[in-house]
């Protein structure tokens, strides 16, 4: 089986996009070269953030095989897998084995609110069928469908289950996981604005979405909570927080895609049904995040702070 730390911050990629609608391979590079310089851990495309939703099976297999060529093996490159039916959330785990992915990150099933029982042999199903690492993503806001800890429970004797994106919006749920399996599964925060909170109560990571616009921030802001320096990551969380907060809008994909294109790290076009931002939405959100990146924090080297685990 392979094996895979769940430490440090995973960038949910985005998904750039040309004019026309194609897939943005050079401006997907230019993002990803800067997240590995940033000293992200990890990328996981394929995630929500990256509309997946939107995506056929060739475009992400082009966008998987494009990350895995650049990155080298440097991190691990994880896929999302957000499926309704069990069979093709398995035929996806088989895809992303056979392109040399290093891990899943796996929703519950989409559209049907699956009970308990049914939620935990989708899991399991899954896991059964691959050797890759998994992370159940744990997202009942979005999602409507909470992984508590009974369903974990039930989880632990698969070795392939080894880590949850926590986004239950519950900073409490760390310690209540901590309390409950030790260090059986590893945390990774999911909610850009409670990182902070997380990663001092605990958690292993951070599963991030405005690290595609701000990666040196990111990692930087991870790094001195885990060294312990915190009066120094309270004063970039303060800088950065109502740049996270565009996290939690039902419009996320096009803030961040917005303020990706603000730094030159990506294109503000999405696919349909969404919509790019126009008139007073897009021009009010341009001055804010502008306004933000001429007031960026100075930040110390990434050598300076330490090892991203």
């Amino acid at each position: 089986m392979a094996t895979l730390s769940w430490q440090g911050v995973f960038p949910a990629l985005t998904t750039p996009f040309t004019a026309d609608d194609q897939l943005d391979l050079p401006i997907f590079v230019t993002n990803l070269h800067a997240q590995l310089a940033a000293g992200v851990s990890g990328v996981i495309v394929g995630g929500s953030l990256g509309e997946a939703s939107t995506l056929t099976d060739n475009e992400r297999d082009t966008l998987l095989r494009e990350a895995l060529d650049h990155v080298v093996g440097a991190v691990p490159v994880v896929l999302g897998i957000a499926e309704g039916a069990t069979a093709a959330a398995i035929r996806q785990a088989e895809r992303a084995a056979a392109l040399g992915v290093a891990g899943l990150m796996l929703l519950p099933p989409m559209r049907y609110k699956a009970d308990p029982r049914e939620t935990v042999e989708y899991f399991k199903a899954v896991a059964r069928s691959t050797d890759l690492p998994i992370m159940i993503y744990n997202n009942p806001v979005d999602y409507k469908i909470e992984v508590t800890l009974a369903m974990f429970e039930q989880l632990t004797a698969l070795p392939t289950i080894q880590a949850v994106k926590e986004s239950t919006r519950d900073v409490s749920n760390v310690t209540r996981m901590r309390n409950h399996f030790g260090d059986h599964f590893k945390i990774l925060c999911g909610v850009d604005t409670l990182a902070l909170e997380e990663l001092v109560l605990g958690a292993d990571g951070w599963v991030a979405g405005l690290v595609d616009a701000f990666p040196r921030e990111t990692v930087i802001l991870y790094r001195l909570v885990k060294a312990g320096r915190i009066a120094e990551a309270l004063a970039i969380y303060r800088w950065f927080l109502p740049l996270l907060e565009l996290d939690l809008q039902p419009k996320l994909v096009q803030y961040i895609k917005l303020a990706q294109s603000r730094v030159g790290l990506g294109t503000e076009f999405v696919r349909s049904p969404r919509l790019s931002l126009i008139n007073d939405e897009r021009n009010d959100l341009i001055r804010f995040i502008d306004e933000k990146i001429a007031t960026r924090p100075v930040l110390p080297l990434v050598e300076e702070v330490g090892v991203g685990h």
